[in-house]
């Protein structure tokens, strides 16, 4: 499976938004519930907290593109030290669809954006 599968295997969504029958397995990487979401409506399949950014970066990131590319470095810095749980998901994806679901408003400048740019680098690896 190339690269471009497996990004088309891993979807994007915001937890605010309705999930669809198409999404596969729902996986929300936030350390924080999604305010005002049940988790009836979020429909998710698992929670995986330890792939969130720290409290710490998360806080200094404050969703300010202009630290967009930092963010970037720094989170993947954090994300090399979590191979248990990236592996798992790229065996899930591997298995079919999984959508990585965020709470950010921004959605090109988020910790999910990053994560399946990880995930495409981990499964092009194997």
């Amino acid at each position: 499976m190339g690269r471009s599968a497996v990004s088309a295997r891993v979807w994007l969504r915001r937890a605010y938004d309705p999930p669809t029958r198409n999404d596969g397995y729902r996986v929300l990487i936030d350390r924080i519930w999604p305010r005002g979401v049940s988790r009836e409506r979020a429909r998710l399949d698992e929670w995986v907290r330890e792939l969130a950014p720290s409290d710490e970066l998360r806080r200094w990131f404050g969703h300010d593109p202009r630290r967009w590319e930092e963010f970037q470095r720094r989170y993947r810095a954090e994300l090399e030290l979590k191979h248990d749980e990236l592996d798992r998901l790229v065996s899930r994806v591997a298995q079919g669809r999984v959508t990585l679901v965020y709470g950010a408003r921004d959605e090109q400048h988020n910790n999910a954006a990053v994560v399946r740019q990880v995930l495409d680098e981990r499964r092009s690896e194997l």
